[in-house]
């Protein structure tokens, strides 16, 4: 009877040891950014033309990532592989916003944006500024470069800008830095972790 009672005792304690484990710091693949000076800090327009802060995704879990719609490989492959991991984290995809931030406000009209983001996801929007002086806060932020490389004639330039994505928890928090072409599976357990309250 004494023992019976010890092992139940025991077999509890393990319960809510093994429970603690599964609330306790979130371990990621990706480079974790958690605790970091990082900050998205933004006032602007998406696709419906709704000017929105970090503040409008509260409690979301939110992957923002940087380019462009004339971007020939980088962007469509970072929009590709954000939409590959939307859908294996099936319904807990619902709490993942994906933003694709402009970072050629010059050609990026919203009516290109409206036509490009969805393709890739038709849940993805867009943030978009009126000119290259509205973004400097949110790059400044997140450490992002973005600049001309000017071709061969006006209007036929290329965009060079950090290739990496940002995910910030509900709470707007940078948690996690996942660089481009990175293998779905890790990211979806790392934005797995996030979205489980780690």
């Amino acid at each position: 009877m004494q023992f019976q009672k010890m092992m139940r005792a025991s077999v509890l304690a393990l319960v809510v040891l093994l429970a603690a484990c599964n609330v306790g710091p979130a371990s990621f693949t990706n480079t974790d950014i958690t605790g970091s000076a990082l900050v998205a800090n933004f006032k602007l327009k998406d696709l419906s033309g709704t000017e929105r802060t970090m503040e409008s995704y509260k409690g979301k879990v939110v992957a923002m990532f940087f380019g462009y719609t004339h971007c020939p490989d980088v962007c469509p492959i970072t929009m590709q592989q954000w939409s590959e991991v939307k859908a294996k984290l099936g319904e807990k995809g619902d709490n993942l916003q994906v933003l694709f931030v402009s970072v050629d406000p010059e050609r990026d009209t919203p009516e290109l944006l409206r036509k490009y983001v969805p393709q890739f996801n038709p849940t993805f929007d867009a943030l978009t500024a009126s000119s290259s002086e509205e973004l400097k806060p949110l790059l400044a932020g997140l450490r992002v470069f973005a600049g001309k490389v000017e071709g061969g004639s006006p209007g036929n330039y290329l965009m060079d800008h950090t290739s990496a994505s940002y995910v910030f928890d509900q709470q707007g928090r940078a948690r996690l830095l996942v660089r481009h072409n990175a293998d779905s599976a890790p990211v979806v357990g790392d934005v797995e972790q996030i979205l489980d309250g780690k």
